[in-house]
């Protein structure tokens, strides 16, 4: 998993294009390209960080979960396809949707497949005090849901401001 990641974040930042002009105006035209950048580098730095925590207490792990990884990891193998569809059209309802879509699949998925490991470990001391049911676990989903339904009534760029915040938050708080 390491390793993926680490491909997807350097395809990520290889999508990042240079500003026209070596000035502060050039680098302020590419706002919306470094702002996608954080806010995917957030979403896959929270996921590495946050797997690379869980399985330090891992005992044992089952296929329903690599099967979970497994699509976790195309999911986010997607990234930067998505990121840069909706840096050159962000008031485009598809290319936030799937951005967006992106983003709650992976939350969904992690979630998922924690809840496998921890059923997969019942004995696991570590592991059965992780707390699914912690009300700020799923604030940032909700965030998600918030900004899907704002961009296809209101503003069509809320799924991006909503990954923002929820990639901010995640951090935060942690997975």
């Amino acid at each position: 998993m390491d390793a993926v990641l680490a491909i997807i974040i350097t395809v990520l930042v290889l999508k990042l294009t240079q500003p026209e002009a070596a000035t502060w105006n050039g680098i302020l035209n590419q706002s919306m390209g470094y702002m996608t950048y954080f806010a995917c580098f957030l979403i896959i730095f929270n996921t590495w960080y946050n797997d690379h925590t869980l399985f330090q207490v891992v005992e044992n792990i089952d296929n329903k979960i690599v099967s979970v990884y497994g699509i976790m990891i195309f999911i986010l193998s997607l990234v930067p396809f998505f990121a840069t569809w909706v840096v050159l059209n962000p008031f485009s309802v598809p290319a936030q949707t799937m951005f967006g879509s992106l983003f709650l699949l992976t939350n969904i998925l992690y979630t998922l497949s924690t809840y496998l490991i921890i059923k997969s470990n019942p004995y696991n001391k570590k592991l059965t005090a992780i707390n699914l049911k912690d009300y700020r676990k799923y604030i940032p989903p909700i965030m998600l849901l918030v900004g899907f339904v704002i961009t296809y009534t209101v503003y069509v760029p809320a799924i991006f401001i909503a990954c923002m915040f929820s990639a901010v938050l995640l951090v935060c708080i942690g997975h």
